[in-house]
């Protein structure tokens, strides 16, 4: 039995070096393997063949030991090595090794959990982090607000070039210097517009009017005739007689040449009358004569009677001559004259277009045919005008009307007033044309709203969409669009204009309410509000205080776009008439809204006061983009400023900025903070004042990534944001050589192994990890080659042992011979 023995002995030997030579083969083989972790052969005996179990000591004897044949060596494990490998350096971001204990997780081809140390990953065509045999890498991954989600380890996504995030700004960072030097911000710019009037209310039409210069009655042809016995005039008495057209109104023409009758004596009594034959007959619309009459023997014509024209007159001396004299006032010059429609107690209508000119020299002027008032429509729209009264240039001065009279619709009219008693303005009853005419008001529809040029007069506003903008402390704002219809009011338009220039008052700040300005408009000297009045049918626009608060509109402000897309400007004639005055500084800066859309914001400072111990300003704030529910307000915010005796700055009454993001799909309100902290008040010629940074970005992809020692995954967008996006979890065991290889640097969970213990790098005992890098194979060359040639010595040994065995063998078979 010793040499069969002997022989299964060597055997074993044998197998357990040819197991060894496999191991180092192996280690050997993935000494370039990333990850690797070199495995030992550990050795145990085999069964032992007992011959004695010794014997213990006895009085006679020492004791013998027990006497044991080993029967070969058996492999009791094959133990990977978990030491650290050497970390090298990548050049792939992706590339992790582990700096200590732990395994990454990575998901198996069956959705079971297997673990590696091999950390060369890569992104596949799903943005999914995976191993270089494409198993995914396991972790945390985010929700949609980049939010980690600690709950499920999912498949790690870094979705390069696809995902999109974006920064609400939440703080701007001032500075510069608001000296307390300069003028103090107490006087406004103030800009007006040309008057505006309503062509709701209906002007004269004078296309169908006739003027012409007053006949003159013709005297020779009237007879004079003495009746007996009929009268009261006496015999011999001489009488002198004028006459003068007179028309429907009772205005009157040139009295003609004077005639004179004698009455013939006969019975020497006071019994006679005068008897007029073939008055003056009727000429064009004249159908009366007035005859004018002197006293008997006088030289001074007074009124008589009013007669039809072309009848005959009886004298009788029972018709008092009147206390009236005759006019014999003519005038002399080039005259136009325009008409309008009147009232009492009703605004005048516009005049009309010229009626003339009409060239007169010592006569009258006649007017006829002039136009009849409309009819107000039901329910009103203007009131029913019952005069029309005329109005007359001077000779001397074409471009001024004065009030010559007035008549009622039909009737005629004639001109006989001198230019020095009609332009006497002292007189109550006389008066200056009023070319603008009715003014516009707050109810006014702005399709009526029409502006002055000379006799003409331009429709300011159609149907479309206005666009406006206008300029504030000799910067552009954001233009704004408004919507006119049928129905939109010239408050409409001073609501959207007041708005879109972001005039702030005193109710934006009730707390400190926001001062008035100054008056130093000539004439006045109420203090003026900031805002948009109505002034006389003109749009005043106070600005806020300070000279880079003064807004100004030009001619191009305005613009419209008409449905059928004819575009028109109207220019409303808005002119400075009073210069801004007060120390102040701008600056313009972009933040960004929850969807990275970029917002204009404009912060002007203006010097509200100076004591003995601070400097006080007042910020205002626009926003271009400002989207309210309604309008087009564009301010956003105003506070105070306080600076103490050193010029550092003390508080701020409010430092917060809210602009409105209704009907945009952005979070609203995009609330911002205004940092004022880095802004003095030290003395210097002139004010300044900078956005020196702002924590908001615009919309970006993502563009690259870092991963931390804690396993976090930071997204970089090329807006410059980071966001997390995973985090890596590391698995660790109580006996990792326990766990069972699945090939490929894989491990399993082993029945030995314990159940994996999770963590984020660098926590409960596993280790860090260390981005671009790798953890190399712990393959020890230099022992596994040593080992090689033990375990070729021993299978070269045991070999000998079978070699030895078989000589015995077969000495012993040869003793049969």
């Amino acid at each position: 039995m010793g040499l069969a023995s002997a022989l299964t002995t060597a055997l074993t030997g044998m197998t357990a070096a040819e197991t060894q030579v496999d191991v180092v083969g192996n280690n050997l083989a993935n000494s370039q393997t990333v990850g690797f972790k070199a495995s030992t052969s550990v050795f145990a005996t085999q069964f032992l063949q007992t011959q004695s179990l010794g014997s213990s000591p006895t009085q006679g004897s020492g004791g013998t030991n027990p006497r044991q044949t080993g029967l070969g060596v058996r492999v009791s494990e094959i133990t990977p090595d978990f030491t650290q490998g050497t970390i090298e350096v990548s050049a792939n971001t992706s590339d992790l090794a582990i700096q200590g204990d732990g395994f990454f997780i990575v998901e198996g081809s069956q959705g079971e959990q297997l673990y590696t140390r091999n950390g060369q990953f890569k992104t596949n065509s799903d943005n999914e982090l995976v191993t270089t045999t494409g198993n995914r890498v396991l972790g945390f991954g985010v929700d949609d607000q980049f939010d980690i989600q600690t709950t499920t380890l999912t498949p790690i996504t870094i979705p390069l070039g696809s995902a999109a995030v974006a920064q609400a700004t939440q703080n701007v960072f001032l500075e510069g210097v608001l000296s307390p030097s300069g003028d103090i911000a107490d006087t406004a710019g103030v800009i007006q517009s040309a008057t505006l009037g309503d062509t709701a209310i209906p002007r004269p039409d004078v296309t169908g009017a006739l003027l012409g210069v007053a006949p003159i009655p013709n005297a020779s042809g009237v007879t004079r005739t003495t009746t007996e016995g009929a009268g009261t005039h006496a015999e011999g008495a001489t009488y002198r007689y004028r006459f003068a057209y007179v028309n429907d109104s009772g205005t009157e023409t040139t009295a003609s040449t004077e005639i004179s009758y004698t009455i013939p004596v006969g019975d020497g009594l006071a019994n006679n009358t005068i008897d007029l034959g073939s008055l003056p007959a009727a000429s064009g619309n004249y159908s009366q004569v007035k005859i004018y009459r002197t006293a008997a023997g006088g030289s001074n014509f007074f009124e008589l009677d009013t007669v039809a024209a072309g009848s005959n007159y009886v004298d009788d001396n029972s018709v008092a001559l009147s206390s009236t004299p005759v006019d014999d006032t003519t005038i002399n010059g080039n005259y136009s004259y325009v008409v309008t429609y009147y009232r009492a107690g009703e605004e005048e209508s516009r005049p009309s277009l010229l009626v003339g000119p009409q060239n007169i020299v010592n006569g009258r002027v006649q007017l006829s045919n002039l136009p009849t008032p409309p009819v107000p429509p039901p329910g009103g729209g203007f009131p029913a005008y019952d005069t029309i009264r005329i109005y007359r240039n001077l000779s001397t001065d074409t471009s001024r009307f004065y009030l010559v009279g007035e008549v009622a619709p039909g009737e005629e009219f004639t001109d006989n007033r001198t230019d020095a008693a009609i332009s006497d303005l002292n007189v109550v009853t006389n008066k200056e044309v009023d070319f603008n005419g009715p003014r516009v008001d707050s109810n006014t529809l702005l399709t009526n709203v029409i502006k002055r040029d000379g006799l003409n007069y331009e429709p300011m506003f159609e149907l479309g969409t206005l666009e406006f903008s206008a300029r504030k402390g000799g910067r552009s704002l954001e233009s704004k669009s408004f919507e006119i219809t049928a129905t939109s009011t010239v408050q409409d338009l001073v609501d959207f204009m007041q708005n879109a220039v972001g005039i702030q008052t005193s109710l934006d700040d009730p707390q400190h309410p926001i001062p008035g300005s100054l008056n130093n408009i000539p004439g006045e000297n109420t203090a003026l509000s900031a805002g948009i009045v109505f002034n006389d049918g003109q749009l005043r626009l106070v600005s806020n205080n300070g000279v880079d608060n003064a807004i100004e509109i030009d001619i191009s402000s305005f613009k419209i776009t008409t449905p059928t897309g004819e575009v028109i400007t109207p220019n409303l004639g808005f002119g400075k008439i009073q210069d801004a005055k007060g120390q102040s500084a701008v600056t313009d800066f972009i933040v960004y809204d929850t969807l990275g859309i970029p917002l204009s914001i404009r912060v002007t400072s203006v010097l509200e006061s100076v004591t003995d111990s601070a400097t006080v300003y007042r910020w205002y704030a626009d926003a271009a983009n400002n989207s309210p529910l309604t309008g087009s307000e564009i301010a956003v915010g105003t506070g105070l400023i306080t600076f103490d005796g050193k010029g550092s700055f003390v508080s701020a009454t409010n430092d917060r900025v809210t602009v409105q993001r209704r009907n945009i799909p952005s979070s609203d309100p995009l609330e911002f903070q205004l940092d004022f902290t880095s802004v003095s008040g030290l003395a210097q010629a002139k004010s300044s004042l900078a956005a020196a940074r702002q924590d908001g970005s615009a919309a970006g992809t993502l563009s690259s990534y870092i991963i931390g020692e804690d396993g976090t995954i930071r997204g970089v967008f090329s807006s410059g944001v980071t966001r997390d996006l995973g985090q890596i979890r590391l698995a660790r065991f109580a006996n990792p050589t326990g766990l069972e290889q699945k090939g490929q640097n894989l491990f399993g969970q082993g029945v030995n192994s314990g159940l994996p213990i999770e963590g984020n790098p660098g926590n409960d005992g596993t280790g860090k990890i260390i981005a671009g890098a790798v953890e190399l194979s712990n393959t020890d060359i230099g022992k596994n080659l040593i080992d090689l040639v033990l375990a070729t010595t021993q299978y070269r040994g045991n070999a000998r042992v079978i070699t030895t065995a078989q000589q015995l063998l077969d000495e012993l078979l040869n003793l049969r011979r």
